[in-house]
């Protein structure tokens, strides 16, 4: 059985909603990241831009979680929130380094690196491919109620409960075996 066969996506878990569009001009929806998504190359954030959120979209979150990491909870990769609803696109690494792009008032919590910004993938080489999920989330709320000292499960439970549309791309990445 395939690890991808093994381990749920993110969302498996949580009430259906609306589904709307996001694109990227990094990420293709199935296809290997580019060596700018990568920890050890680039790592920096990708582009991202959506349309069709519901209507009562009042701000957004992204987050990239890796469900195929050996932990056993996954790895957050990065999880931002209270994105004003005017914001419909993040350039390139608008969460990487210094956020430049990221929109006023968007607020970073701790990725699995322990850092407030984008961590690229980093499977452990010959892991297999892992699955990065870029996740926007239209919420019914201007601000979330919570800080930047809060954790991607707390950003994710408060989510669950205000989240009225959700988009997804799927990017994939292995570190070959070291020889």
């Amino acid at each position: 059985m395939s690890v991808q066969e093994r381990r749920p996506l993110p969302h498996d878990f949580h009430p259906p909603v609306e589904s709307f569009t996001v694109l990227s001009d990094d990420v293709l929806d199935g296809m290997t990241l580019k060596d700018d998504q990568v920890y050890a190359h680039g790592n920096r954030s990708p582009h991202l831009r959506w349309a069709g959120a519901p209507t009562g979209t009042k701000s957004y979150a992204v987050t990239c979680f890796d469900p195929d990491a050996p932990t056993g909870s996954g790895f957050w990769h990065w999880s931002v929130f209270d994105i004003p609803a005017t914001t419909t696109e993040l350039p390139a690494g608008a969460g990487s380094g210094g956020k430049a792009g990221m929109p006023p008032g968007a607020v970073h919590v701790r990725n699995d690196y322990g850092t407030r910004d984008f961590g690229g993938a980093a499977p452990p080489p010959g892991d297999g491919p892992h699955r990065y999920v870029f996740t926007v989330y239209a919420v019914d709320t201007e601000k979330l109620g919570l800080d930047q000292d809060a954790t991607p499960a707390v950003v994710g439970f408060k989510l669950r409960f205000h989240t009225i549309g959700r988009a997804q791309l799927i990017g994939e990445y292995e570190a070959p075996a070291k020889s």
